[in-house]
């Protein structure tokens, strides 16, 4: 009976079972900004310059290519799927769907298209998602069962187990996620972090107010060094009035009393942030493969001339994007339409890679060991209609 009484006596202790491996860290770390896809969009794209040059010249690059759609056998010059893709929806084109399609990639990682049912198989609308907005419910095997797209406080759950999937989700490669894609933004969100902190810091200097551009040295004449405190806040209000701001400059000032002004140049820190600003600003181009010499970047000869530069653009940007996404879209179009379609991009008519495709069709037209099949395989070609 006395064990219980001390039992009873003692109070519970409760605490969380992970509470011996949390870890506490002091101050001194470095502010970065949220990676949140709303916090990376406004930081990255609507905020900084060079990252919204570089999802604009990715997803308009990637939304003009020609498009072929083929089989096995043929090369269609007009299908259902063709037409659907040329008026996708009431209020966008071909290339405005693609368009918002590959930015929502580029920028979270992740491209949702909703399919818009009539009374044929086919769909009848095509509508790109936000990915913000979005959320995979995934079954009990691992693969989403439903996709949830939330608006304020109203939400719409599309249902991935009916047979017909009425979202085609393109994701990019994430190597630590099994839902949800890596986008650049988020690899580049530091540079993207440090450039805009630069661009802060030049708006500051401008303004007069992150280092001054010269100094006012007081010598009394009684040798004393420091002025009084009515004359210290006159010439505060002196200063901040006549001789600060964009519209005071060049004006001249008037000194008197033992006043003397001491012009003061940029030190080698001060110089040191325009190299850091074009620094992070090749790394946010490298992170989304856009040559810097095509963004207008100082400091970057990787490709020899402007020419270079936007063939590989095209060739190591453009268009493995281009081809994932379409041939992501054209697998789930086949499942409506029961045709095996491929849909891609039409390589013979994009002008940067036109001296490649000449050099590639001279080789293959000049190799006498292949049949025509064999021939029109390599070029990308569908087989001829009687072989």
């Amino acid at each position: 009976m006395g064990l219980n009484f001390f039992k009873a006596a003692v109070p519970e202790a409760k605490a969380s079972a992970t509470g011996p491996v949390i870890a506490f860290h002091g101050g001194g770390r470095v502010a970065w900004s949220a990676r949140d896809t709303v916090s990376l969009t406004k930081n990255g794209f609507s905020g900084n310059p060079v990252g919204f040059r570089c999802v604009k010249m990715i997803a308009e690059a990637a939304a003009s290519l020609p498009l072929v759609l083929q089989d096995d056998e043929r090369r269609y010059e007009a299908h259902p799927v063709l037409s659907l893709l040329a008026r996708p929806n009431a209020g966008q084109g071909r290339a405005d769907l693609l368009e918002a399609l590959f930015g929502q990639l580029l920028l979270s990682g992740d491209g949702y298209v909703e399919a818009v049912f009539g009374d044929a198989m086919l769909p009848v609308e095509l509508h790109s998602l936000r990915s913000d907005r979005m959320a995979i419910v995934p079954g009990g095997d691992g693969w989403p069962v439903a996709y949830e797209y939330r608006v304020g406080a109203k939400k719409h759950r599309f249902d991935m187990t009916s047979g017909t999937a009425p979202i085609c989700h393109v994701r990019a490669f994430h190597p630590q996620d099994d839902h949800y894609g890596l986008s650049p933004m988020q690899a580049a969100a530091s540079a993207v972090d440090v450039h805009n902190a630069a661009s802060r810091w030049s708006k500051a200097l401008l303004d007069n107010a992150a280092r001054p551009s010269g100094a006012i040295v007081y010598k009394g004449s009684d040798g004393q060094g420091q002025l009084g405190q009515d004359q210290y806040e006159r010439l505060l209000d002196e200063m901040a009035s006549h001789h600060q701001g964009a519209v005071n400059a060049g004006r001249p000032m008037l000194l008197e009393g033992g006043l003397d002004w001491k012009p003061m140049g940029f030190s080698p820190s001060d110089m040191e942030f325009q190299k850091t600003k074009e620094a992070a600003a090749r790394e946010i181009a490298l992170a989304f493969g856009v040559p810097p010499m095509l963004l207008g970047l100082p400091g970057d000869a990787t490709y020899a001339n402007y020419q270079e530069a936007h063939r590989a653009f095209f060739r190591l940007t453009v268009l493995p994007l281009a081809s994932k996404v379409l041939a992501a879209l054209s697998n789930w179009l086949s499942g409506f339409s029961g045709e095996a379609l491929r849909l891609g991009p039409d390589l013979d008519a994009v002008p940067a890679l036109a001296s490649e495709r000449e050099a590639q069709w001279n080789r293959v037209a000049a190799a006498d060991f292949l049949s025509v099949a064999e021939k029109r395989v390599l070029l990308g070609l569908p087989k001829c209609a009687d072989e």
